[in-house]
């Protein structure tokens, strides 16, 4: 059972290494060629589109990160989403994620309408090479900061400088969290129906 407390995440100090135990040993997904330019390529912006650019975890992809989806592309014209790597979830939200690994999770919000390409993995940090790179109007980030910003990390100093960075209201209160807290939850209660019914069948059977 996952356990969501801080005591539980395990930090690595130096680098980004450490790996989680949930996708480490997740069966490799092999893309075909026709899966990749399906979901992954994506296309090129044409001359003069305003292009956003987004990125995360985008883990156990549900409803809200739809609706953010859709809102930030609404912001221009060509929708970039940066999803990052198995390894850097991992540091910035703790042991336990990220529960799908970057494969699934690439296919997940690749298959998502709104996105026009995906860079995977992304660069944790938005940096000058990326911004040459993809060349944004605009950087945009949920209203949902994560453990990221309680280990001292900026993800976007550079865009609020330029004056390109901007936080997006999805309008959903669904987030991975929630859903696992359900997972857990309705786990436990299925346990302890058991263990009463299993209790009940033991006492008839020793009378």
């Amino acid at each position: 059972m996952l356990l969501l407390t801080k005591e539980h995440h395990r930090q690595s100090p130096v680098g980004w290494t450490e790996s989680s135990p949930y996708t480490s040993g997740s069966e490799t997904i092999e893309l075909t060629d026709e899966v990749r330019k399906a979901f992954l390529e994506g296309r090129e912006p044409k001359p003069g589109d305003r292009i956003v650019y987004v990125a995360g975890a985008f883990d156990l992809f549900h409803a809200g990160h739809v609706e953010f989806l859709r809102r930030a592309r609404q912001l221009g014209d060509f929708l970039v989403v940066g999803l990052h790597s198995d390894q850097d979830v991992n540091k910035y939200l703790g042991h336990n994620y990220p529960i799908m690994n970057m494969t699934e999770r690439s296919l997940s919000v690749g298959a998502c309408r709104y996105v026009d390409k995906l860079l995977s993995p992304a660069p944790f940090i938005v940096d000058q090479k990326l911004m040459d790179e993809i060349k944004p109007a605009k950087v945009v980030h949920g209203l949902h900061h994560r453990a990221c910003e309680e280990i001292g990390l900026s993800m976007y100093e550079l865009p609020k400088k330029l004056g390109i960075y901007e936080e997006v209201d999805s309008g959903s209160s669904l987030t991975t969290e929630i859903i696992i807290e359900r997972i857990i939850k309705n786990r436990a209660e299925y346990e302890e129906r058991n263990r009463k019914k299993e209790a009940k069948e033991n006492t008839f059977l020793s009378t």
